[in-house]
């Protein structure tokens, strides 16, 4: 399966349009209407409640319109939930629900369809978008860009590791990809592109931007993986092992057991994104002397450059050092204030991002309906129909078919701890339950998975709306990369990771 997430018809600042129905084939208006009618109409599998089989119904038309984009991602998004919520006897909850004393489907479903606005990783997503907009209101992120671009901006390839390497220094400290990518490197990297006219949503987006972009969320989905800390699911994750598994996973033992693996990917993906996704610019020395001109004329650090580099190293700091005492998410949005306060950006200059209110309304609806399907049970039920195949499978094919099954299926997510909550509980009890599977490999091979699942998909994992969303890398591409990237990154787990945690 696959979601198409944000209106790829954006302006060169990566908003979407006013206008995208119009002009619209009428098949792609109809076809999801017609996808979802059929499945509903269809016999529910046995074991499946006929409401959730509903609700799936719908969760594939909202898929099938948001790869064929008739409408803008966030408004497919917002259609699909408001129907949820206006079926919600139907779709939503079950007979027992339904009969319990008091219960009103009306307010249920609309604390639903509202639920996805409360998600934190949606308003850090958001808050990175206004990060970027500080970059790019100040100076400071062109600044920056251009100091990259003298110093490693001779090779195409060595500003792909540089990406990786900044990530990767990050990770150990920030258990948030988002902050981290997204709030991070995003701001910086989005503003090379422009310096070799490579713009978004246009052909030239190949000559450097979607390289770059590319390897820069493939690079955190890496990270993502390499540490304990460097995913907050992951915390979630071993916690789950623990109660379910009774297999302890330290930082330690998470960082030897996947350092192999991780190390290899970080070491060949800048080269392995210039073979499959190649840049049209490769080297020149015109740019990085073109760069060192330019700061010239730049001069010194201006007062609001100054006042943006503080904010953003406090920003750093907290997400780094005050995990414990506050949330990441509340640390972006306090920046945001203190931005506005200082007048780094103004309170219009926020409300005329439409990239980020697109963005915000687009992941929570998304957000949402990938609850939904917790929710009715059909992803329990999926993972329990899946177990039921595995009765007579050797031990270690069992254990790499339910690593790649779990793995796989967060195409049906647009939240990893959403993935981690619904189904890792699920796919250790059913590999608890065949003679013969190392449960501790096998824990850790499913966790391991967290990481690098966020390559999948535009709504894979909290940056991914970003890149995405940044117009340089077109839907059928980013859809088509994530899944050559995809199969690499379990191949090099399952290839390199088994027989080291084996031997371990």
């Amino acid at each position: 399966m696959a979601i198409a997430l944000e209106q790829r018809g954006a302006t060169p600042a990566g908003a979407p349009p006013a206008q995208k129905a119009a002009g619209v084939p009428v098949w792609k208006v109809l076809l999801p209407v017609l996808v979802t009618v059929v499945i509903a109409l269809l016999p529910h599998p046995e074991g499946l409640a006929p409401h959730a089989w509903y609700f799936f119904a719908i969760f594939v038309g909202v898929i099938v319109a948001l790869m064929l984009e008739p409408l803008p991602g966030a408004a497919i998004g917002l259609i699909g939930v408001v129907l949820v919520a206006v079926l919600a006897p139907y779709v939503l909850f079950g007979p027992a629900e339904l009969a319990k004393p008091g219960f009103k489907a009306a307010n249920a479903s609309l604390a639903w369809a509202l639920s996805g606005f409360a998600n934190t990783t949606v308003w850090l997503i958001f808050a990175a978008f206004m990060f970027a907009l500080g970059y790019e209101k100040t100076g400071l992120g062109r600044r920056i860009a251009l100091v990259l671009v003298k110093t490693m901006g001779r090779r195409t390839l060595t500003l792909g590791y540089a990406v990786t390497i900044a990530d990767l220094l990050l990770a150990p400290f920030t258990p948030s990809n988002t902050a981290r990518s997204g709030g991070t490197v995003f701001p910086v990297i989005r503003n090379l592109p422009a310096l070799y006219d490579s713009r978004p949503n246009d052909p030239s987006a190949r000559r450097i931007g979607g390289y770059l972009m590319w390897v820069a969320i493939a690079a955190t989905s890496i990270t993502s993986s390499m540490f304990l800390t460097g995913l907050a699911p992951n915390l979630l994750a071993v916690e789950m092992v623990n109660k379910t598994a009774k297999v302890a996973i330290s930082w330690t033992d998470w960082f030897v057991a996947f350092a192999p693996v991780g190390i290899v990917l970080l070491l060949v993906l800048p080269l392995a994104v210039y073979l499959i996704y190649p840049p049209q610019v490769k080297s020149g020395d015109e740019v990085p002397n073109w760069a060192g001109g330019e700061l010239a004329k730049l001069g010194r650090l201006t007062l609001r450059e100054i006042e943006l580099a503080a904010l953003v190293l406090l920003a750093l700091g907290l997400w780094i050092f005050g995990g414990d005492v506050i949330n990441a998410t509340t640390v972006a949005i306090g920046v945001i204030a203190l931005m506005v306060i200082l007048r780094v950006v103004s309170w219009d200059d926020i409300l005329a991002n439409k990239q980020a209110w697109n963005t915000l309304v687009w992941f929570a609806t998304l957000v949402a309906l990938a609850d939904g399907l917790s929710r009715v049970g059909f992803v329990k039920w999926f993972a329990d129909t899946i177990g039921s195949q595995m009765t007579g499978v050797s031990p270690t094919l069992a254990m790499l078919a339910l690593v790649a099954v779990f793995f796989f299926t967060h195409y049906l997510f647009a939240s990893i701890t959403a993935h981690v909550t619904a189904m890792l509980p699920v796919m250790l009890a059913v590999g608890m339950g065949i003679p013969g599977i190392d449960i501790r490999s096998f824990a850790l091979l499913l966790v391991f998975t967290l990481g690098i699942m966020g390559i999948l998909t535009p709504y894979a994992t909290g940056p991914s709306p970003v890149y995405y969303g940044s117009g340089y890398v077109p839907t059928k591409d980013y859809w088509r990369l994530g899944a050559i990237f995809g199969v690499l990154f379990i191949a090099a787990l399952l290839a390199i990771g088994v027989p080291w945690m084996m031997a371990l």
